[in-house]
C-alpha cells in the first residue's frame, strides 16, 4: 500500500496542478532518501516539470533545463505519499523532500514516507532506462492479451504470487491481487501452469476491471494513503474479501472468507475459488 490505483490517482492529480511549474529547488532533509542522484541536485533548480507518469507503484517527475531531460522517481513503497503543500501532514517529521515551486498555485510537493522503504532518484535518461528495465514488468493496464498470456506462459509458481511480481506484472500489490483473484474465481495458490485459456482471459478481464474500477474512486484508503489534495480513496468500501475474514462470502455460496497466513495473507472463499474448480 500504495498500489497501481493509489499512484495512479497520484500522477493525475500532480500532472493536473503542476505541469509547465518552474523548479526552484529540491530540499532534501535526509541523504539517505535519495537511492540515486544525489549530488546532481542542483541541476532541477529553475527546471521545468513536463511531464508526470505513473510506472508501477511509482510515479516519473519529467524535468527540462535548457532543453536537457532529467526525472524525479518516486517509490511509494510501503508507506509513502506525494502531497501538496496545502494538504496538512501528519507527523511532519516524516517530510523527507520538498519540491519547491514559483508561481500561482501550488508551490510545493512534499515526499512524506515514515517507514523509508520507498526511495527517491534523481536520473537522466540512460539512467530511468535502467532503472525501469531492471525494476519493472508489464503494466497490468497496457499489457495486451497475447503479451499477457505470453507473460503467464513463461512463468511457474503460485498465482498470487506471480500478480504481485513487480519484475513480472508491475503495480499489483496485496489488496488488489486478493480482490482480483475472488472476482475472477481463481485460488491464490493455483499453479500457474494449470491455468486454462479460459481462466487467463477471466483473470485478464478481471484484472483490468477491478484496477480502473479502484481508478475511478481514488484508489483504497488502507491506513495511511490520502491523494496528494489529502481526499481519502473510497474503493475501500468495494473490497470483497481483503481484511474480511470469518465473513460470509459476498457471493452467498454459504462459506465464510478465510485467511491464509504468510508473508503477506490471502482472503479467499474455498469455495468460489476451490483448488480443483474445472471452471
Amino acid at each position: 500500500m500504495p498500489e497501481l490505483p493509489e499512484a495512479e490517482v497520484v500522477a493525475r492529480q500532480i500532472r493536473t496542478r503542476l505541469i509547465g511549474a518552474q523548479l526552484r529547488e529540491i530540499w532534501i532533509g535526509r541523504a539517505d532518501i535519495v537511492r540515486e542522484g544525489y549530488n546532481t541536485v542542483s541541476w532541477y533548480r529553475g527546471a521545468g516539470l513536463q511531464s508526470v507518469e505513473r510506472v508501477g507503484k511509482s510515479i516519473v517527475l519529467g524535468f527540462t533545463n535548457d532543453q536537457v531531460c532529467r526525472y524525479v522517481v518516486a517509490e511509494l513503497g510501503m508507506t509513502g505519499l506525494l502531497l501538496f503543500q496545502s494538504t496538512r501532514t501528519k507527523h511532519p517529521q516524516h517530510v523527507h523532500v520538498r519540491l519547491l515551486f514559483n508561481g500561482a498555485g501550488e508551490r510545493e510537493l512534499r515526499y512524506w514516507n515514515p517507514r523509508r522503504f520507498g526511495r527517491l532518484s534523481l536520473l537522466d535518461k540512460m539512467g530511468l532506462e535502467r532503472y525501469l528495465a531492471r525494476r519493472f514488468g508489464v503494466d497490468p493496464l497496457l499489457v495486451s492479451h497475447p503479451d499477457f498470456v505470453r507473460v503467464l506462459r513463461e512463468r511457474r509458481g503460485r498465482l498470487k504470487a506471480l500478480l504481485m511480481h513487480q519484475q513480472v506484472i508491475a503495480g499489483i500489490g496485496n489488496i488488489y491481487a486478493n480482490e482480483i483473484l475472488f472476482r475472477a474465481g481463481l485460488h491464490p495458490n493455483m499453479r500457474v501452469g494449470r491455468l486454462s485459456v479460459g481462466k487467463v482471459e477471466r483473470l485478464y478481464r478481471t484484472m483490468r476491471e477491478v484496477l480502473e474500477e479502484a481508478i475511478a474512486c481514488g484508489g483504497s484508503s488502507v491506513r495511511d494513503f490520502v491523494a496528494p489534495d489529502g481526499t481519502e480513496g473510497q474503493y475501500k468500501r468495494r473490497h470483497l474479501v481483503y481484511g474480511k475474514e470469518g465473513q460470509p462470502c459476498p457471493s452467498q455460496c454459504g462459506e465464510v472468507i478465510r485467511r491464509m497466513r504468510g508473508e503477506r495473507s490471502s482472503y479467499f472463499c474455498p469455495r468460489c475459488q476451490s483448488l480443483r474448480s474445472t471452471k
